[in-house]
């Protein structure tokens, strides 16, 4: 069994916590691969998940527990580790924005979990949630 990574956009985060498959996916692979998100993804995820769940009317609460349990699924990976790579994934990616997971990606070696396709065309390997099974199932 051979250990894969993959980088996850902090729309996957926010994913994770509003709804169960991508958390299912989480939990169901964590064995057999690695899943990592910048400091910044966590920091968006923070961000805009209390007024989306304000929005919806729902308990924030519930998904203030459900944020607080994914470290133990993806390893948050701090600034110093991802910042060289910030000059080259800024002139990958069209929005500059998500340079910290793309620079995450490049320092790591390893394709980006995301449904924005800004990271289409950045020479980094990345996959939806509808594809990342794919991915996900190679390393059974």
């Amino acid at each position: 069994m051979s250990r894969q990574a993959l980088v996850l956009d902090a729309n996957i985060l926010v994913r994770a916590v509003l709804g169960h498959r991508v958390f299912k996916l989480l939990n169901q692979y964590s064995g057999t691969t690695a899943f990592f998100a910048p400091d910044e993804a966590f920091a968006d995820a923070e961000k805009y998940l209390p007024p989306i769940f304000a929005a919806r009317g729902l308990d924030w609460g519930v998904g203030a527990a459900v944020l607080s349990r994914l470290p133990t699924l993806v390893q948050c990976i701090e600034f110093d580790v991802y910042s060289e790579f910030e000059t080259s994934a800024r002139q990958r990616i069209r929005d500059v924005r998500d340079w910290p997971v793309l620079a995450t990606a490049l320092a790591l070696n390893c394709p980006v979990w995301t449904e924005d396709q800004d990271f289409f065309g950045s020479g980094v390997a990345t996959w939806t949630t509808s594809t990342v099974t794919m991915y996900l199932i190679g390393a059974e």
